[in-house]
């Protein structure tokens, strides 16, 4: 048995993963973004897989599989308001303020963005937050929905960026991750090197829905992937200093006179891994704290 044979004969692609785990396709996906479904690195560089050992732990769930299918259940914004008991209206304003993130979206036939929030988040919202559910909404919510604020699009980017950090194997990958929420302009001014940034190219991870054949839907969805707002770029902009900072104590980045190419090393310990998360954690507290911005006001972090 080759290397290659041995690091799959345990492990399942994730179409396979998801027919044993009797769930459809996108809630396999949202059930592995929200960490229920645990996953391994594939060989080489492949995609992610699922080990045998852990579809026998959620298979053997007394309430499998319904219990698995109602953690990944998703709703729109009718459904959410119906669950927290409050008019449709009111429940955007909550979505756009930063009450409660979508996890997922997809494009109407007039593509328009139809955000999806998690069922079971919506329902833990308004039993924690009961004062938000009736009468005026409090001054400071009002202020900011009067100045047209909406972080949907933004608190959906941080979600997924938490996602790709916690699955990244060195910093390297984690840089990358970082990158795909910048404009190559915007990567260009922070990473000067232009092999840095065709490595960084080369491990940027897949979108994480399927491309729109219509030209003017895929702008629209690219467009949602990128940080808009100019206090979520710079952090991005910072994070990945800190992540290259990071990266290239590990290796350089492989140029084409194999200058840069090394030995493969051994994957980032769960130890340093956490502290490069710490470091971006803690960073993005502390300009939170200068810049006198109050938790509610700040995107949640779900990393």
């Amino acid at each position: 048995m080759t290397v290659k044979e041995a690091a799959t004969a345990h492990t399942v692609a994730h179409g396979r993963a998801a027919q044993r785990l009797e769930l459809k396709r996108k809630e396999f996906d949202l059930a592995v973004q929200l960490g229920h479904v645990r996953t391994v690195p594939g060989v080489e560089g492949g995609r992610r897989r699922v080990a045998e050992e852990e579809i026998a732990r959620l298979r053997a769930a007394p309430d499998f599989p319904t219990g698995l299918r109602e953690r990944v259940r998703t709703v729109g914004t009718a459904s959410a308001a119906e669950l927290a008991s409050i008019t449709g209206d009111r429940f955007t304003k909550l979505a756009r303020t930063g009450h409660i993130s979508p996890v997922s979206f997809y494009l109407n036939r007039y593509r328009a963005v139809v955000w999806l929030y998690v069922a079971g988040e919506v329902w833990e919202f308004a039993e924690r937050h009961p004062e938000l559910l009736t009468g005026r909404l409090p001054a400071p919510v009002r202020a900011r929905l009067a100045e047209g604020e909406d972080v949907r699009a933004r608190n959906w980017r941080s979600r997924r960026l938490g996602v790709l950090l916690r699955q990244a194997e060195d910093p390297w990958t984690a840089a990358a991750a970082i990158a795909s929420l910048l404009a190559p302009v915007t990567v260009a001014e922070v990473v000067g090197d232009p092999h840095e940034r065709a490595y960084l190219d080369r491990l940027r991870p897949d979108p994480p829905y399927a491309r729109p054949e219509s030209l003017a839907a895929r702008d629209i969805t690219d467009r949602l992937q990128l940080a808009d707002d100019p206090d979520e770029i710079l952090w991005h902009r910072m994070s990945l200093s800190l992540a290259l900072d990071e990266a290239r104590v590990l290796r350089p980045a492989p140029r084409p006179d194999g200058s840069g190419d090394r030995p493969p090393v051994p994957k980032l310990r769960p130890g340093r891994r956490g502290g490069l998360l710490t470091r971006l954690r803690l960073g993005r507290r502390r300009k939170e704290a200068l810049a006198g911005r109050s938790a509610s006001r700040a995107a949640p972090d779900r990393w």
